[in-house]
């Protein structure tokens, strides 16, 4: 009896793919959000398995480090955190459903346009790559990000600092603990709004000196 690996290929692919779906599905039918959170952390596993069955070892295990490891263990640990009113969002789902349909849609639409330009209709050929740099391919990654797409990826990286830094903003405005600078105020600041000249006679001023010695 022979073993054929692409037998055991197609086991793992169809598993994860499987999983994958009913995993997503679940993050959108879910009533806990602790539970849906879950259920988003095993669709990333899941992809990352496909990632890998696919040789994609660079992007299967950014994916469990970065995602799973950083920004949902994050989410979770928020939600857990955060006292959500669940009959409020329950009560509201329904509101909403015509909007979440639409954006749905769309969403396919787009795909959909994606992946047929993709593989229809498209006779670019396809630029190879030196057989060392093809063997790996976290360099062949690396040298096609920093290489031809490294404008693109500058860009990306500036639009998610403007992010950033306007999340931060829009988080500390128009807070009482916070404290923070008014930059027209004081560019537009007049001298006789910050001091005042008082004139005192000699008397007073003697006065003064005592009782400050006194303390």
């Amino acid at each position: 009896m022979t073993f054929d690996p692409s037998t055991l290929f197609a086991v793992f692919f169809y598993g994860f793919a499987g999983l994958l779906v009913i995993s997503a599905l679940r993050v959108i039918t879910a009533r806990n959000p602790v539970h849906a959170a879950l259920f988003l952390v095993l669709a990333f596993f899941c992809a990352s398995g496909l990632w890998m069955l696919l040789k994609a070892e660079f992007l299967s295990l950014a994916l469990i480090l970065v995602y799973v490891g950083a920004v949902m263990v994050l989410f979770l640990f928020v939600v857990m955190m955060l006292d959500l009113d669940l009959e409020h969002l329950r009560r509201d789902f329904k509101k909403f459903l015509p909007v979440a349909f639409l954006m749905g849609a769309v969403i396919v639409l787009e795909l959909s346009i994606v992946i047929i330009r993709s593989f229809i209709g498209t006779n670019a050929p396809v630029q190879p790559m030196p057989e060392e740099v093809m063997a790996n391919n976290t360099q062949a990654l690396g040298m096609l990000i920093f290489g031809e797409y490294v404008y693109a990826f500058e860009v990306a990286g500036v639009i998610l600092l403007v992010a950033i830094i306007a999340a931060v903003a829009l988080t500390l405005r128009n807070r009482k603990d916070s404290k923070s600078q008014n930059i027209h105020e004081q560019v537009n600041v007049v001298a006789a709004d910050r001091m005042r000249i008082v004139k005192m006679g000699s008397d007073m001023a003697a006065k003064q000196d005592a009782r400050g010695e006194k303390k």
